[in-house]
């Protein structure tokens, strides 16, 4: 047997290589990305190829390995090469990500040590680490001591976390789901259905309230709904309010729902996923006066703080609603010690394997401090109402509500003809052109162009191309 066992850690020697073996493949690789960062500025943001990637398929997983060259040159010319570049300061479609260097170092550091970030015991300075970005956004957003968080993967999973949550704190039961409503408008995600749905309430009543001119729900409507379904024996549950959506950044009367919510014991939510880290700004902050008044919030560090995709965060205003839903233990476990002033992640959300997702955020924020991150978004900001500005000039054109934040929203409108048509021929000639890359949405049954400035290497030379692009694009579709 001890032969046997010595023979397969030979055969296994391939998965611990030597210190020049590290070099070798570490070189290569960092070799890669920094031609990448260099040429950004050069690649399309959207490159439309014939194969999509399928050459990957041409090399199957097999029992061989292959060298550390061939494998970066499958990943460039399938991966890298077509589709979007999210990591170009020409995406300018959807909510853009990030791609921050100094978090890719932290998720490096976090993969090489492999730090597990779900209980205390066995790993407290990770979760210290966890706990203090969590305290750091609660500041933001304005909560009390008592308010708790999770670093996720995203938006989709946070909101999920805290839809099961606000179920348990209300003390819901499967026989009330049918009597239960929920209050949105139709500007909120879809992935707060998902999570409805999920969370095995898709019985549940979901009530649309009317916005204004700029998409904001009328909180008028939003408390004669609450009273008519209170009379009808209904049970008002949960208020998902948005601080920016994706359509159009819209932002929801935060402090007025707050009140309202507050007045009829209904747990109220933000989804904040792409416009709450705007409150690091002064105008953000004023915009979105309020926050403090939910009772959960949803924030996505992978967007509006440029981190890579991967990272979304619930924050709780009372700890004790995420341990009541996600607190559980097992016989194996019966060595962990509870610190009393150190939660640990596992007992307040989902996950019990925990990545240590808290360095490629903290990296960052240490290394560049946060006036970088609030001026970056300002420039947004700012970026996004010179563009609307500009659209404004243009003939022909017609533009959207003057942006809150950093999405704005523009249609061609010809003398004659099918305007939806025109915008979409309008679109895939952008697209097919690549150096920016935008989307669309449908308003009032428009089809209308969206440009969302969040990537933070758009700058103004990108509000300024894109501009060109699209004059050109248009000039070209009305003298075809």
């Amino acid at each position: 047997m001890r032969d046997k066992i010595l023979y397969l850690e030979r055969q296994s020697a391939a998965l611990e290589p030597n210190a020049a073996q590290r070099k070798e493949v570490r070189d290569q690789v960092v070799a890669y990305t920094e031609r990448f960062i260099e040429q950004i500025e050069d690649n399309k943001a959207f490159n439309i190829t014939e194969d999509q990637g399928a050459g990957l398929y041409s090399s199957p997983i097999s029992g061989e390995p292959i060298s550390i060259e061939e494998a970066l040159l499958l990943f460039e010319e399938n991966v890298e090469k077509p589709g979007l570049n999210p990591a170009s300061g020409g995406h300018l479609a959807y909510i853009p990500g990030g791609g921050l260097y100094h978090s890719s170092l932290g998720d490096y550091i976090a993969a090489i040590t492999n730090r597990y970030a779900g209980v205390f015991y066995p790993s407290p300075g990770a979760v210290r680490m966890t706990n203090m970005l969590i305290r750091w956004m609660s500041d933001l957003v304005g909560y009390p001591e008592s308010a708790a968080g999770n670093l996720c993967s995203g938006g989709s999973i946070a909101n999920l976390t805290a839809i099961v949550t606000a179920r348990d704190a209300k003390g819901l039961k499967g026989a009330d789901y049918h009597k239960c409503v929920i209050y949105t408008t139709t500007q909120a995600h879809h992935c707060i259905d998902k999570a409805i749905n999920i969370a095995g309430m898709a019985e549940a009543k979901r009530t649309f309230i009317a916005v204004n001119e700029d998409y904001a729900m009328l909180t008028n409507e939003l408390e004669e709904q609450i009273e008519k379904d209170k009379a009808a024996g209904l049970i008002p549950w949960l208020i998902v309010a948005a601080s920016g959506t994706t359509d159009v950044g819209a932002i929801d009367p935060l402090e007025e729902i707050g009140k309202i919510a507050n007045q009829h014991g209904i747990w109220y939510h933000i989804d904040g996923a792409y416009g709450a880290f705007f409150a690091l700004t002064k105008s953000g902050k004023e915009l979105l006066r309020g926050m403090n008044l939910s009772d959960s919030i949803v924030m996505d560090p992978h967007k509006s703080l440029f981190l890579p995709y991967g990272l979304g965060v619930l924050l709780v205003k009372d700890r004790k609603h995420l341990q009541y839903t996600h607190r559980f233990s097992a016989n194996y476990l019966q060595d962990v010690i509870d610190v009393e002033d150190e939660l640990s992640p596992a007992d307040i959300s989902p996950e019990l394997t925990k990545h240590f997702r808290a360095l490629r955020m903290w990296m960052p924020l240490k290394l560049c401090g946060t006036k970088a991150f609030t001026a970056c978004l300002e420039e947004k900001l700012l970026l996004a109402q010179y563009f609307h500005a500009k659209m404004a000039e243009i003939p022909g054109f017609e533009v959207g509500q003057i942006p809150k934040l950093s999405v704005t929203t523009f249609r061609y409108v010809p003398e004659s003809g099918d305007a939806n048509g025109f915008n979409k021929k309008l679109l895939e000639a952008i697209l097919k052109d690549g150096r920016v890359f935008l989307s669309s949405t449908n308003l009032e049954g428009k089809f209308t162009i969206r440009l969302a400035v969040l990537a933070f290497r758009s700058h103004l030379r990108t509000i300024d191309l894109a501009l060109e692009i699209i004059a050109e694009k248009t000039a070209e579709i009305l003298d075809s």
